[in-house]
């Protein structure tokens, strides 16, 4: 358990689930917030025995925005001195180890934005997804206009940014904003089994394999097929890739050590 005031974060068996808890609000992402998730990611990295995390909301909202109240009065001038979002926003994209994102119900401007910028995404059958900013005479702040077209295509995003149309779980699955839909009862265990599943594994395997995954959207297919390469190289100097391949040959469990 913890001590944070708007989260909730256990940790068990290499995985640390932080569940976001403003119920009131939603889970709208507030400064407080925002802080004390990476100050929560700042203590998974930095602990060897964390592999993966889970990061979730509530039944009704993984995060149905970000905190209207706290923004709505502030001018352009304290927006840009105080560089709104960059530094929480950045420290998930530096995060190196997996995130998990298990979404049930409303993930909407800031909190589809959130979701985005983990991993990869789990939906339960209730998750609804959207940038609704244009309704406030606002766009996306945390990488919305760029992401979501990235994931689901120039038309799809324009659609929804410009209309503000909220994206079901199934059209987000076929359209591929998510990797699976599940039952909302199970959502946040197919998540940790997942996550399980990955905190079993090489760490650095598992941290080489998400650099290369994230190089496709940022380098051309030649320069990212070169850093694959030399990646896929460079785990040959480490002993979990000899205990993978002789577990392998030997028909038996890898125990991976992180060396």
């Amino acid at each position: 358990m913890s001590d944070y005031k708007t989260l909730i974060v256990e940790t068990d068996q290499g995985v640390t689930l932080i569940r976001l808890n403003r119920p009131k609000a939603l889970n709208a992402l507030n400064t407080e917030l925002l802080d004390e998730l990476v100050a929560a990611l700042d203590a998974a990295e930095a602990d060897e025995a964390v592999r993966c995390v889970v990061l979730t909301g509530s039944e009704r909202a993984f995060a149905a925005g970000a905190d209207i109240v706290e923004m709505s009065s502030k001018s352009y001038p304290e927006m840009f001195k105080s560089d709104y979002f960059t530094r929480q926003a950045s420290r998930v994209e530096r995060f190196r180890k997996p995130i998990i994102a298990a979404v049930a119900g409303y993930a909407l401007g800031g909190g589809c934005e959130l979701a985005m910028m983990c991993d990869f995404i789990i939906a339960a059958e209730t998750a609804r997804f959207g940038q609704p900013e244009i309704n406030l005479g606002v766009s996306p702040g945390i990488g919305g206009s760029q992401r979501l077209t990235r994931f689901v295509g120039k038309s799809k995003a324009m659609d929804m940014i410009l209309t503000a149309r909220q994206m079901d779980a199934a059209e987000a699955e076929r359209s591929g904003l998510v990797s699976r839909v599940v039952p909302a009862d199970a959502l946040v265990e197919e998540a940790m089994a997942a996550a399980r599943k990955i905190a079993a594994l090489s760490p650095l395997a598992v941290m080489m394999n998400k650099e290369m995954v994230e190089a496709a959207y940022e380098t051309t297919l030649s320069q990212g097929v070169k850093l694959e390469r030399r990646l896929f190289h460079s785990l040959f100097a480490f002993e979990d890739q000899k205990e993978g391949m002789a577990a392998f040959t030997e028909k038996r469990p890898a125990a991976f050590k992180g060396r």
